[in-house]
């Protein structure tokens, strides 16, 4: 066995990973990625083409000092996920919307009516314009999706916890039964709503974008057999760092208190990006350290990715590697972290890379993994 293929059979965990700086999120049959200040939204159409948007997204932070400086730039990586997240998920749920109203029988001497019509704008991608109603529309939806969000998992935690009250005056104690509804709501939400076909989905998707990433963090090659074989836990996933916002706001809330119900209200919704901030550092932490104890915990958070991803089949996988293929070079990536060679070979060929220390003795590996 090659040095090579001890190296990449190693690759099946997500311990011993090397940082790449790439990140991701599942959308509507597709899959974002993100790579310093470029994004690509890859999705899966019905004919079986992959579509793709592909844009260059700066981040709301515009001055790069304020973004070495902790907290603050978790609060502002936090805002950045939400409205590079929603714009994703519009792309690919248009793209779906579209598909189910062409698929639809029913409505097609109504599109074949239409042709005559004139048609809506295009950007130079080739991708219909948004009119201003739909992009206020799109706006307000994203507002109300937010607001339920803090009402459901900050608000309702609360009030649920108030009951606990005359039975517990300990606020540190209130706090964490706080802490422990909150995450109860949180899991039966993620159950609730994987009994929906189309977010199991979205969940195997999901599975699709860690393994990607995995599988390039790993020192392989970035094959849908490799990637098959990657775990589909990670330790900067969304679904961690919504743990650990849990986690953070029983220790906020514990030791910030005051005495007026309406303001304790108040403060679980100002705090709510301060209290990212802090998860975000955690999770920056844990995507780069290999640290015993960073990975011990680390560990929950993995256990709760159990929940929101699933096994993807290989068409999803595709997808995964197209979108991550428009944003990140990992063939340069591979010889620099892990001595891969790609000389000489097409950038689509199937034979596996080289260590450079191994080209001179042994031949290629043509299945790209060790067993």
């Amino acid at each position: 066995m090659s040095k090579n293929e001890k190296m990449q059979g190693k690759a099946c965990n997500i311990s011993g990973v090397k940082y790449s700086g790439i990140g991701g999120q599942a959308v509507m049959e597709g899959v974002m990625m993100k790579n310093e200040d470029h994004y690509a939204v890859a999705v899966r159409k019905s004919d079986g083409e992959i579509t793709v948007k592909k844009e260059e997204y700066k981040g709301l932070l515009g001055n790069k000092a304020l973004s070495k400086i902790p907290i603050i730039r978790g609060v502002f990586a936090f805002v950045d996920s939400l409205v590079l997240g929603m714009s994703a998920l519009n792309f690919s749920s248009d793209i779906y919307m579209e598909e189910e109203e062409n698929g639809n029988p029913d409505k097609q001497p109504e599109n074949e009516a239409k042709d005559d019509a004139p048609k809506q704008p295009e950007n130079e991608n080739g991708e219909k314009k948004k009119s201003v109603s739909e992009g206020i529309i799109s706006t307000l939806i994203t507002i109300v999706a937010v607001v339920l969000a803090v009402g459901l998992f900050m608000i309702l935690p609360y009030y649920i916890s108030m009951l606990f009250k005359k039975f517990v005056t300990n606020p540190i104690l209130l706090s964490l039964i706080e802490g422990v509804i909150r995450l109860v709501i949180f899991v039966l939400y993620i159950k609730l709503i994987s009994l929906m076909n189309d977010i199991k989905r979205v969940f195997m998707y999901h599975g699709a974008e860690h393994k990607c990433i995995n599988c390039i963090e790993s020192g392989m090659e970035l094959t849908v057999e490799n990637v098959r074989k990657s775990s589909r836990e990670h330790r900067r996933c969304g679904t961690s760092f919504l743990l650990y916002v849990m986690v953070v706001s029983i220790v906020f809330f514990a030791f910030i208190q005051t005495p007026e119900k309406w303001m304790r209200v108040v403060l679980r919704i100002a705090l709510v990006p301060v209290i990212a901030g802090v998860a975000y550092e955690f999770i920056r932490a844990a995507g780069r350290s290999t640290s015993p104890i960073i990975r011990a915990f680390s560990a929950p958070g993995l256990w709760m990715q159990k929940l929101t991803t699933y096994e993807p089949d290989d068409g999803m996988i595709e997808v995964g590697i197209r979108s991550v293929e428009e944003v990140f070079d990992w063939r340069k990536y591979l010889t620099e972290n892990f001595g891969l060679s790609f000389e000489g070979r097409p950038e689509n060929g199937t034979e596996s890379a080289e260590t450079e220390n191994d080209q001179a003795s042994e031949p290629a590996n043509d299945t790209g993994a060790g067993k």
